[in-house]
């Protein structure tokens, strides 16, 4: 955009062009227009002096007297195109002196080399496919305002190709996960996203109400429930890749809305998940990035198996001392207050303990670490471990200092899930969800279940720095 140039000013100019071209006999939205192929494919493929067709958004312009020289950009590469007047009718190039950056023209030409060594297209001939009748920004070569980055993602992509390389490799990486899990003989389902009862995880779900039932409806918060329905059912190995809903805040490592890989196999259980996961994840890896080593240069990430296990006692009593958990509450929590830890003089051990993990150890678990044996008050629809019923036989995998992924081996016990059930519900008989556990005592095998955050998984193995730098249109705060 020039200098003083309001953005209504620009818009006027440029619908001032479009009728100039059209008064040339140029449609400014044209239609179907064959290529040769995408950018990078021609580049891929050139020949010296070989016809092509491309097309591409024009983001550069540089005019020499009788010539110009141009770039394109697609979704996958840029190229640049040469047009010189005598090559072209005198309508035509004169109308190429209209077109604005952000206007998306096909082009066929003959490729050549310049003498700078870079490959082009001699242009015999242009057509205009899309007028952009909206100024860019004014950074538009590197798009830097992070608001307008999220907000208007389609200039985000266009702006910075660094960008469309990381949700690129996040579909290679969702691809690459699909494929690995139907090659272990996994199906893939679908289950409701509208429950009747928010169940399968704690959190605060989104509510709305079905007209044709009238009767409220929740965005599920997990498909956990409805995937045990199916061990029940006799599907031995299924998985669920789709969105889950959680109406709680926005951070650098949460969006309300997220995309979660949950996995289910029956007569399996933990230790069969914490295999699955590690040649899942090193798969993926390998895969997409490469290597095994990914994270950044501030936080490198080594993947390499076998990855540690280490007990949730063991890291707390590391962290807060041997004697951690022989304290009464009231102790842990001054213990917790020393060591810079904010507590709820309502919490008991267990929540002081869950504050002590999340807000001092799990940053520091950057490796792959498999963190075992959570007390059972945290966990509800797990199994106890086989020598003590205080802690369940889950696992909760840390990478780069956060959960990517719990696992379980699920509980199958109809009248021990009653009963954390109505523990959880707190006397409220409406949250016991009455299907679920009829379905429990039709008979479910033993299993192992595991949940993975895409999101997070995605920013781990590619270095992203915030949850919205992998969400192609992340949730904001409406603009005032």
């Amino acid at each position: 955009m020039e200098l003083g140039t309001t953005e209504a000013e620009y818009r006027a100019q440029r619908l001032e062009n479009l009728r100039q071209l059209e008064t040339l006999g140029y449609r400014p939205f044209g239609g179907a227009y064959p290529r040769s192929g995408t950018l990078a494919e021609v580049r891929a493929s050139f020949v010296e002096g070989k016809t092509v067709r491309i097309a591409g958004r024009m983001l550069s312009r540089r005019e020499m007297g009788k010539s110009v020289f141009a770039d394109l950009r697609d979704g996958t590469d840029r190229f640049q195109i040469y047009i010189k007047k005598d090559a072209l009718e005198e309508t035509a190039f004169r109308a190429f002196s209209l077109l604005d950056f952000g206007d998306v023209i096909g082009v066929e030409g003959e490729l050549f080399t310049t003498r700078a060594g870079e490959q082009s297209v001699k242009v015999h001939a242009w057509t205009l496919l899309s007028k952009a009748l909206r100024a860019p920004p004014e950074k538009w070569h590197g798009l830097q305002d992070v608001e307008i980055r999220y907000r208007k993602r389609y200039l985000d992509l266009v702006a910075n190709p660094d960008v469309r390389t990381v949700f690129n490799q996040r579909i290679a990486i969702v691809r690459a996960i699909r494929e690995f899990l139907h090659g272990r003989g996994f199906q893939e389902v679908e289950t409701p996203m509208m429950q009747p009862l928010a169940g399968g995880a704690a959190a605060n779900p989104f509510k709305t109400h079905y007209d044709a039932l009238n009767c409220d409806m929740y965005l599920r918060i997990a498909p956990e429930l409805y995937l045990k329905r199916l061990l029940v059912g006799g599907f031995d190995k299924v998985f669920e890749l789709n969105r889950n809903f959680r109406n709680e805040g926005l951070s650098r490592f949460h969006n309300p809305e997220f995309t979660m890989l949950e996995i289910y196999e029956a007569y399996g259980d933990r230790k069969t998940m914490q295999q699955l996961v590690q040649d899942l994840i090193c798969h993926a890896a390998q895969q997409v990035m490469g290597t095994l080593h990914v994270g950044t240069k501030d936080m490198p990430i080594d993947l390499t198996p076998p990855w540690r296990e280490v007990t949730y006692q063991e890291l707390l009593c590391e962290r807060a001392g041997a004697d951690w958990f022989d304290l009464t509450p009231a102790a842990a929590r001054e213990r917790a207050q020393g060591l810079g830890v904010s507590t709820d003089p309502a919490w008991g051990h267990t929540e002081v303990s869950q504050e002590v993990f999340e807000k001092l150890i799990e940053k520091t678990l950057v490796n792959p670490t498999f963190v075992t044996r959570l007390p059972v008050g945290l966990v509800p629809l797990a199994k106890a471990t086989a020598d003590d019923p205080n802690f369940v036989d889950v696992f909760e995998l840390a990478i780069g200092g956060r959960e990517i992924a719990p696992a379980y081996s699920e509980l199958n016990d109809p009248l021990e899930q009653r009963r954390r059930f109505e523990e959880q519900a707190a006397g409220d008989v409406s949250k016991v969800d009455e299907d679920f556990l009829a379905a429990l005592e039709q008979g479910m095998p033993p299993a192992g279940g595991m949940g993975i955050g895409i999101d997070r998984l995605v920013m781990m193995l590619t270095g992203a720095e915030a949850i919205r730098d992998v969400i192609l249109f992340p949730q904001m705060r409406p603009q005032s």
